[in-house]
């Protein structure tokens, strides 16, 4: 495996810390290195966030990203205006189609189309939208297992969250056949 740098962004409480922080432990279970460095704007819910993970079989020495991302998954329209331009020249970029109706302007990256907020309601809960962009990006680029990311649900939100294992396991599922 190559070394992954991934950003994900979007409004704070779509989950994008959360996506960040499965990808994080999921590589760290997997016995990789790996960092993860989160920006919040000044609201915790609807103001902006944004996380820059690395996941790799080599040390990281940094953990910021600039301009040599892998890969933006991005959940809102401000986030695609900001990140687009950080993601390298073929690298990918997911965006949550559900939510941003502009097109990715650039012609040298790979870009996906996800409905995720529609495929979240589809499935009966309209948190799970961040796992639908996490499985599509698995489905692009498997920087760690599925299994993983399930067991790095568990150890980080506890036991009182592990109900919601097999849910997150269908919206990672769903995600990865919205790329195929």
């Amino acid at each position: 495996m190559s070394t992954a740098k991934v950003i994900c962004a979007g409004f704070g409480g779509q989950g994008v810390m959360s996506m960040g922080q499965l990808l994080t432990y999921a590589g760290m279970l997997e016995g990789k290195e790996v960092s993860w460095l989160p920006s919040y704007g000044p609201e915790m819910r609807g103001g902006t966030a944004n996380c820059a993970v690395t996941v790799s079989n080599k040390p990281v020495g940094s953990p910021l990203i600039s301009g040599d991302a892998t890969c933006a998954i991005v959940m809102n329209l401000p986030s695609l205006e900001k990140f687009e331009s950080e993601v390298k020249p073929g690298g990918k970029i997911l965006v949550n189609s559900s939510l941003i109706e502009r097109k990715v302007e650039r012609e040298d990256v790979e870009v996906h189309y996800i409905a995720a907020n529609d495929i979240a309601l589809e499935l009966g809960n309209p948190k799970v939208a961040n796992m639908i962009m996490l499985g599509a990006y698995l489905q692009t680029e498997p920087t760690v297992e599925v299994d993983s990311v399930l067991e790095a649900f568990k150890k980080v939100f506890g036991p009182s969250k592990e109900k919601f294992v097999p849910l997150n396991k269908e919206a990672l599922q769903k995600g990865a056949q919205a790329i195929k």
